[in-house]
């Protein structure tokens, strides 16, 4: 197990409930595409529905296990401290590999949002160059330590949700001036339900992300809990209420897709809020970026730790940074720019959601082998609450696999795809204990 690092400057409640915030969502970015496919009515529904039986669950199995075992690397630890070194291998593989297919998204999005109003800054080669200046940036940030991080977060949280506030604000004196037009915002003529589904799923996952920081967090043991139900109750207010707005402005439901923010808020605020989404839209994929950094390279860590990857990994600055994971995270992660969004989440929801599962499985077996273990939090309605936590989960990633069937990425089904990068797991195991041995 990591050993903790003294002397650092530790991350403290309301900073993990920020860098938790941007782990999972980061603001009402990438919600224009379950508009699109669903229209206001159906994607409203999709977006209450969904955090009961995905986030909530996450959030209290990841309440648990963090407060049980505050230890640098999370949820790794939990599946290997309850199936082995094996499946925690597979955990941290599973989990590094759908990091490569997320972590292209933020940049991706950011330039996105930024060819609405400066496409000549984002065409061809430009729009690269910016991608890799986030990851740059996330990576330099990230040197200065997690408790950077987490105040950093705090600030980019609020600064990036202010022209939302605004664009709620003009929404609704809009609908009280000129008549709410909820009517207007029909259904679109292309319905396509498992893709919002989908992209619902991706804008509500990754709780479990800030579990892999423990150490570096003051008091683990009250503060998960609390910063997962926290936070889970600011992502959904983030995305129901900017949704619910100009659902009552009336602005029709097939104008949106990835980027439309910034059309809605050029027809309510005019130019100058459609600048201020564009610029949020630049921290929103920043403070993503940055917060997932912080906890994704700490399983590198971890893993150099127990003798699985090589020792180089595992160097720490006195700050506590794993500056040797951060900078070969950041490098594969820089790689992977490339692929296009719709293609992302497919992959990512695969290979997330396999690991995913592990770590449900993880929170029955400690249950039941480690029964007197000291647990701050526990999910509800005891051994059978443990199992039925698992099972909303375990649904809807069943249906994202069903949903997905027709994806294709590299000549093959994305589903063949992630499954080969899954598979792999056990390959690279072998090759690690055998270099070990």
């Amino acid at each position: 197990m990591a050993t903790r690092t003294t002397g650092m400057k530790r991350l403290r409640l309301l900073p993990l409930i920020a860098a938790t915030y941007f782990m999972v969502s980061g603001g009402p970015y990438g919600l224009e595409d379950i508009i699109g496919m669903a229209g206001y009515g159906r994607a409203f529904l999709l977006l209450l529905l969904i955090p009961i039986f995905w986030s909530l669950p996450t959030s209290l199995m990841v309440g648990e296990l963090a407060s049980a075992m505050p230890c640098e690397g999370g949820f790794y630890h939990w599946v290997r401290q309850a199936m082995g070194p094996f499946w925690g291998f597979q955990e941290a593989w599973l989990s590094l590999a759908a990091s490569v297919f997320d972590m292209a998204i933020y940049p991706t999005t950011f330039v996105l949002y930024l060819s609405h109003v400066a496409p000549n800054l984002t065409a061809g080669y430009r729009g690269l160059l910016l991608k890799l200046v986030i990851v740059t940036i996330s990576a330099l940030w990230n040197l200065r330590g997690a408790a950077a991080v987490g105040s950093g977060s705090q600030r980019m949280m609020v600064i990036s949700l202010s022209p939302f506030v605004v664009l709620i604000g003009l929404a609704v004196w809009h609908s009280l001036h000129h008549g709410v037009a909820v009517a207007a915002g029909g259904p679109p003529a292309q319905m396509d339900i498992a893709g919002a589904v989908l992209v619902a799923m991706w804008n509500y996952m990754g709780w479990d992300n800030a579990s892999t920081i423990a150490q570096e967090v003051e008091n683990p043991q009250k503060a998960y809990p609390r910063a997962m139900l926290s936070s889970a109750l600011v992502v959904m207010c983030v995305y129901t209420l900017p949704l619910a707005a100009v659902w009552l402005a009336g602005i029709p439901a097939e104008r949106f897709s990835t980027g439309a923010w910034v059309d809605a808020a050029m027809l309510l605020g005019g130019p100058v809020l459609a600048m201020a989404v564009v610029l949020a839209g630049s921290l929103d994929g920043l403070g993503t970026f940055n917060a997932l950094t912080l906890s994704l390279t700490r399983l590198p860590y971890a893993m150099a730790e127990d003798g699985l990857l090589p020792k180089l990994l595992a160097r720490r600055w006195s700050n506590g940074v794993p500056w040797v994971s951060v900078i070969a995270c950041s490098v594969a992660w820089a790689l992977a720019l490339g692929f296009t969004f719709e293609r992302l989440i497919s992959i990512d929801l695969v290979l997330y959601g396999a690991a995913l599962l592990l770590e449900f499985v993880a929170l029955i077996l400690l249950r039941i082998r480690a029964p007197q273990m000291h647990r701050p939090f526990r999910v509800p309605g005891g051994m059978i609450g443990a199992i039925t936590v698992g099972l909303g989960p375990a649904a809807l990633i069943a249906y994202a696999l069903w949903a997905a069937r027709d994806e294709r990425i590299a000549g093959m089904p994305a589903l063949v795809f992630a499954a080969l990068i899954g598979a792999a797991g056990p390959l690279v195991y072998l090759i690690a204990r055998r270099r070990t041995a």
